[in-house]
């Protein structure tokens, strides 16, 4: 059984409830009746009920109807989720009629419905950008106790099994810090780690990259990654997780070897941390592009 099976099969199992503030776009609209007719999920479409039937109907699409749909200017939690908005961002000055305006945009409402517990989570991007889905999800969710950081994994199947697990390898930060910090870069690791087990279903092995291994270049930029790899180790001592290391001997057994023969991770590497967001965008895009690479993401 491959990945996506996989995810889908445990998705069956739990039967979440899904928002898709995105119910105007057809991939999203597409994959929403897929979902329901799969019972993959329990799905919460945010849009005018009249025209997402009508876009359901010219795509041939036969299980929206069994969708619940919530239209953002008139439904009955209106006045309960703006009470809620203004106590979460009332320290900064959000006042109720403000509240009342930006609870009608589907990208706040998605949120403040999982703050609210109406829905277990929301799948958005495919017609806004990042930064666009993220900051409602920050104002509104925030983050997991612990970590100060959102970060954007891909989960990359390769076509050469040599490579990570059995051809399945993690990529992050691909979408989201364009620099992070030493503490960031721990706490991405860490958020990694969880993802690498909940959704790719393998313990991870986690290597922190750099243009150095082991010490064989001095820079600022390898300290960062030698000092974040410190901190996520002390922070979660249970990770199999090192650096700093150079791609090749992260991945390739017989250059892991030789150039740091005693680390339990180099050329035995299924998880991959890049310094900075440039890194790891081309990272992954090379991937896809030049290799071929099956990319998933970015799961947040």
């Amino acid at each position: 059984m491959d990945l996506v099976e996989k995810i889908k099969d445990k998705a069956r199992q739990e039967f979440k409830k899904i928002v898709l503030p995105e119910s105007y776009e057809e991939r999203t609209l597409r994959a929403a009746d897929i979902i329901i007719s799969e019972k993959i999920a329990q799905i919460v479409l945010i849009g005018e009920k009249e025209k997402i039937y009508t876009d359901a109907s010219r795509l041939g699409l036969n299980n929206i109807s069994k969708a619940t749909i919530i239209n953002p200017y008139d439904h009955e939690k209106k006045d309960k989720y703006v009470d809620l908005m203004v106590k979460l961002r009332a320290h900064k000055g959000l006042t109720r009629e403000e509240a009342s305006k930006l609870v009608e945009d589907p990208l706040v409402l998605a949120t403040v419905m999982i703050k609210n517990g109406d829905v277990d989570g929301e799948l958005a991007g495919a017609d806004n950008s990042t930064g666009d889905v993220l900051r409602p999800a920050f104002q509104f969710v925030g983050t997991k106790p612990g970590i100060s950081v959102v970060s954007g994994a891909f989960i990359m199947i390769l076509k050469d099994k040599e490579f990570g697990e059995d051809g399945m390898l993690v990529f992050a930060d691909c979408a989201v810090n364009p620099d992070p910090d030493e503490q960031q870069l721990a706490e991405i690791a860490i958020s990694t780690a969880h993802t690498t087990k909940a959704i790719a279903g393998f313990d991870p092995k986690i290597a922190m990259l750099s243009f150095s291994t082991k010490g064989s270049a001095k820079h600022e930029l390898v300290d960062k990654v030698v000092n974040a790899t410190r901190i996520a180790q002390k922070a979660d001592p249970s990770l199999d997780i090192d650096g700093e290391l150079q791609l090749d001997a992260a991945l390739v057994e017989s250059v892991g070897l030789k150039k740091c023969p005693e680390s339990k991770i180099a050329g035995k590497a299924n998880v991959l941390i890049f310094p900075d967001l440039q890194a790891g965008n081309i990272a992954y895009k090379m991937a896809e592009r030049l290799a071929h690479a099956t990319a998933f993401g970015p799961v947040l």
